[in-house]
């Protein structure tokens, strides 16, 4: 969480100003937007209570992913006949519904 600091010791700190650290193994985390996921892979989770309040502090690999609507797949899919993952992946590569179908058509 700090570099260069024992964690033991910034543990032991905390719990004398009342707060509760908590580490969280975790192999992914995902925050789910309106217009995108923010994936976090190999993260280091760290849960923190405070006053009876608890907040997560999240550190890694940062990717970020456009959502994909249904609506889309399945259009791409019916007018260039691929499967609906093959639909996922070139929305995905493409960004764009046109543009995806004319990949596809190639």
């Amino acid at each position: 969480m700090f570099p260069n600091i024992n964690p033991k010791q910034i543990e032991k700190i905390a719990r004398k100003m009342g707060m509760q650290m908590e580490n969280i193994t975790a192999t992914e985390v995902v925050i789910k937007t309106d217009g995108k996921d923010i994936v976090i892979k190999n993260p280091q989770v760290s849960k923190i209570k405070i006053q009876g309040q608890e907040t997560f502090q999240i550190s890694g690999e940062v990717i970020e992913q456009e959502n994909i609507r249904e609506e889309d797949v399945q259009l791409v899919m019916q007018k260039a006949g691929v499967s609906k993952e093959e639909a996922e992946k070139l929305l995905k590569e493409t960004g764009d519904i046109v543009l995806a179908i004319k990949k596809a058509k190639k």
